[in-house]
């Protein structure tokens, strides 16, 4: 687990009191070389200012150089300052900013933030968004009412002198909160050497693990010495406090997933799904492009747009399959059997987007999901269609009843050779972390359909064969990373 430290000016004239977090100064941390050569340091820069070239700013710099995880990082250091970023993330927050602040009778309000809190709970939603974007121990918001709308026009860090006396019990508070990493290990348990996060959504509709699988990730990371903490998107601020970050939500690049992958790259964390996975998996134009280039066998494919679409009907008759460029979990993909249905999806998907996929219908009573990691095949499942269903979900139907086929897990050993290569070799074009590649396979012919960055692995389905085996192969892979990010 990292050793945390506050760096600020004048320890003697600091005036809280964190349990087991040390107050240093910042001369003894940037000129004491037992500082420098720590490991698994976290760096909360409490300096009183951040000024370029102060010591608050080489603070941050050298904690990034030594390998430590600073708050602030210099980024964010920087980011302060940009007005123009400002304007972005006032537009960005602006439904959240209006409804937290619409009860407010002047101009001008200042919010003070301190470890991602306020002392008024009805500002809880707003201190913790804005500390997500700027992830810094205390900051204060300066916002400005302008015909009727509050936009945000500054921020900038709090020293320790600023505080009101009567504040220092709630930022104590808030601090030994911040600090306080989840609930104590069992006496009996070894110390975990690294720090997993497991990012979860509690209102993803398609969550790609349930409960069970979650607890089954849990223990396993806690048989590899890895500690874990269940995050979820309120949480961004916290990253640099963990050594890895496994997305078990459904990712975009349009939601916090894609930032959340980003940030811990940027961290220099072990990340499943990696940022550049999600690019390249969530859009259905890029793998098609992709697999052609390097004749990965898929079913026929098209890429539609406005100028080609009769021509497309042409090339692959009818019945065909129409996919949305980010749709999953069988969403946004339609099955179109005539050319009235073809001409009025097709109008309607590309009001959303520029470039559509279209593929020939390939009728199988299943499809193959090859799970694959660090570029070799793990698991092996057949996810039958939906009662009366071409697809294996019936978004149509009510859960439970047809919504989804059975499945069945297969050994490797009794997969189709051709369907475990193609499969890999599809995988490994994306990159080395964990995929589930979704084939038909149709007279001794794979095809790939798809390939996921972020595959279902839920109780008692994905794991039918290898057990608690499956989930130490994925913590097994983390530690791996995470070691190899230390050293």
């Amino acid at each position: 687990m990292p050793r945390s430290i506050i760096v600020v000016n004048k320890p003697a004239k600091w005036p809280f009191s964190i349990p087991d977090v040390e107050v240093i100064a910042a001369r003894d941390y940037l000129n004491n070389r037992d500082w420098a050569d720590q490991k698994n340091l976290r760096v909360f820069n409490l300096c009183r200012s951040y000024s370029y070239q102060n010591t608050g700013y080489y603070v941050s710099l050298l904690a990034e150089a030594r390998g430590h995880r600073p708050m602030p990082q210099v980024g964010t250091l920087q980011d302060l300052r940009h007005q123009s970023l400002l304007k972005v993330v006032s537009a960005e927050l602006d439904s959240l900013i209006q409804d937290s602040l619409k009860r407010l009778q002047g101009d001008e309000f200042t919010l003070s933030i301190y470890f991602a809190r306020n002392l008024a709970r009805r500002y809880e939603k707003l201190s913790r968004a804005l500390f997500n974007l700027f992830p810094s121990p205390l900051i204060r918001a300066h916002f400005l009412r302008v015909e009727d709308r509050w936009t945000l026009r500054r921020l900038t860090p709090i020293s320790a002198n600023e505080i009101p006396e009567n504040h220092h019990a709630f930022v104590v508070d808030a601090g030994t909160r911040y600090f306080r990493r989840g609930p104590a290990k069992a006496a009996h348990r070894k110390p975990a050497r690294y720090e997993l996060a497991i990012l979860c959504g509690t209102d993803d509709p398609t969550p790609p693990s349930d409960a069970e699988a979650i607890e089954h990730f849990v223990a396993a990371a806690r048989r590899h010495e890895i500690g874990t903490e269940i995050i979820d998107r309120d949480d961004y601020g916290r990253l640099a406090e963990f050594d890895g970050l496994f997305i078990r939500e459904t990712t975009s690049v349009v939601n916090h997933t894609y930032r959340f992958a980003r940030r811990a790259e940027a961290e220099d964390m072990a990340v499943m799904d990696d940022p550049g996975s999600i690019v390249r998996c969530t859009n259905k134009v890029y793998l098609a492009e992709l697999l052609d280039r390097h004749d990965i066998p898929t079913p026929r494919t098209e890429i539609i747009h406005t100028g080609n679409v009769k021509e497309v009907l042409a090339i692959l008759g009818l019945p065909c399959v129409l996919k949305a460029p980010d749709s999953s979990f069988s969403l946004g993909v339609i099955k179109v059997n005539t050319a009235e249905e073809y001409q009025t999806e097709v109008e309607r998907l590309l009001e959303e987007s520029d470039l559509l996929i279209a593929q020939e219908y390939l009728r199988t009573d299943f499809d193959w999901r090859i799970g694959v990691l660090d570029k070799k095949a793990l698991y092996a499942c057949k996810y039958f269609m939906a009662r009366g269903h071409w697809q294996i979900y019936n978004h149509a139907a009510a859960k439970g009843d047809g919504f989804s086929g059975g499945f069945e897990t297969v050994p490797l050993a009794d997969v189709p050779s051709r369907v475990l290569k193609t499969a890999v070799r599809a995988a490994n074009l994306i990159g080395d972390g964990l995929y589930g590649v979704d084939l038909k396979y149709c007279a001794g012919r794979p095809a790939v359909i798809e390939v996921n960055d972020n595959p279902s692995i839920e109780g008692g389905v994905e794991d039918g064969e290898l057990g608690p085996g499956l989930y130490d192969c994925i913590m097994a892979s983390f530690l791996r990373r995470m070691e190899a990010k230390r050293r």
